[in-house]
C-alpha cells in the first residue's frame, strides 16, 4: 500500500481514510476478544509519537507542569507515608541476573525526581534524546498537549485501525511474521528479558522515532518503542492480565495494577507495546493488543501521539 501523503495544514501528520476493519484478536490475550467489525471515519494521525523536542516546545509555550512533577496528595492515597509523597515516576531498572518473570515485577522502580526532562531521574537529561518519544507523561499531560496543538487523542478503535496500515486482520502491523526474513520491524526487546539487553549502546531503551519502516498509512512506531495513551477508558471482562509467559499461559486472575498506589485507580487503554515487550514475556507488540494504564501513573515506556478527525 502506498503511504498516504501529509497534509500541508497539518505538517507531520498522515491522512488515514476510514473504513470497516476486524478489531481485536481471538488468538492472544483474553481482553482482546472477540474479533468484531468496527467502522471509523477519516482522520489525520501524527506520523510519529510526540518527541521530547515537540513536548519541550509545548512546555516552553504554556508553562505546563506534568503529572510526574507534582507530588501526590497523601489524602488521596490512604496508607501512603508523607515522606513518600514526592514527585517522581516509574523507571525500568533491569536486574543484573535472570529472575522469575512470573513473580513480582522487580524490574520497576519508583524514582524520586524522574520526569520527562530527566527520564532516569536526577542526573539524567535529554542529551541526544531530542528525537526520541517523550515519556513519563500522564493522560492529563497528553490531553493538554493535544489541546494546545489543536488535536485530540485517538480512540482505541482509531488507533488500532491506523496501526494496521490497511492489513485487515493481520497479526502484526506488517503481516504475519514477527521478523520477516530476520529483519526487526519495531523497537522491542532483544535478548532475554529483563536482564540481558542486546540493543546497541544508547538504544537500550527508546529509539529515535522513525527508526523502523512506516506502515501502510505512512505511520512510524505504531508498534514498539513506547506504549501510547488513547482516549478510551478501559473496561473488560475478564480484566487485563499480566504478560507472564506466552498468551496461552495468561490468566484473568493474574490481573493487577502493580504500578498504581491504589489497586482500583481508573484506567485508560494504552496501545502498541514498547521496547520492553519480549517474545518470551510480553507479546503485546500487535495492533490488537491493549493494556490498562492507571491514570495517576507515569512510566519510562509510555508516551502518546495525536490525531485530527475530518
Amino acid at each position: 500500500m502506498q503511504a498516504a501523503p501529509h497534509r500541508d495544514d497539518h505538517p507531520g501528520m498522515r491522512l488515514v481514510r476510514g473504513g470497516a476493519f476486524a478489531m481485536g484478536s481471538d488468538d492472544f490475550y483474553a481482553d482482546e476478544k472477540p474479533v468484531r467489525r468496527v467502522t471509523v471515519g477519516d482522520f489525520l494521525m501524527d506520523a510519529t509519537p510526540v518527541t521530547n523536542a515537540q513536548f519541550a516546545a509545548f512546555v516552553a509555550a504554556t508553562g505546563h507542569i506534568t503529572q510526574a512533577e507534582i507530588a501526590p496528595d497523601p489524602r488521596d492515597y490512604p496508607g501512603l507515608h508523607p515522606d513518600d509523597a514526592v514527585a517522581g515516576s516509574i523507571v525500568f531498572a533491569p536486574p543484573s541476573v535472570p529472575i522469575d518473570v512470573c513473580g513480582p515485577l522487580l524490574w520497576w522502580r519508583f524514582v524520586h525526581g524522574a520526569d520527562w526532562r530527566r527520564p532516569l531521574g536526577p542526573g539524567s537529561d535529554l542529551t541526544d534524546l531530542e528525537d526520541h518519544p517523550v515519556v513519563h507523561v500522564g493522560i492529563e499531560d497528553a490531553q493538554a498537549y493535544a489541546a494546545w496543538a489543536g488535536k485530540a487523542l485517538p480512540t482505541e478503535a482509531e488507533w488500532e485501525y491506523a496501526a494496521r496500515g490497511g492489513l485487515d486482520g493481520a497479526t502484526y502491523a506488517w503481516g504475519e511474521d514477527l521478523e520477516p526474513d530476520g529483519r526487526p520491524m519495531a523497537k522491542i526487546w532483544a535478548g532475554e528479558f529483563p536482564h540481558h539487553n542486546l540493543a546497541p549502546p544508547g538504544l537500550e531503551r527508546t529509539a529515535p522515532v522513525g527508526s523502523y519502516l512506516a506502515n501502510g498509512h505512512g505511520l512510524f512506531d505504531m508498534i514498539g518503542n513506547v506504549w501510547e495513551w488513547t482516549a478510551d477508558w478501559y473496561a473488560a471482562t475478564p480484566p487485563a492480565a499480566g504478560c507472564c509467559g506466552t498468551p496461552a499461559k495468561v490468566r484473568a486472575e493474574d490481573s493487577l495494577d502493580a504500578a498504581s498506589p491504589t489497586p482500583w485507580t481508573p484506567r485508560r487503554v494504552i496501545k502498541g507495546g514498547s521496547h520492553l515487550c519480549a517474545p518470551s514475556y510480553c507479546q503485546r507488540y500487535r495492533p490488537a493488543a491493549r493494556f490498562a494504564q492507571p491514570i495517576d501513573t507515569t512510566t519510562s515506556h509510555l508516551g502518546f501521539r495525536c490525531m485530527v478527525r475530518l
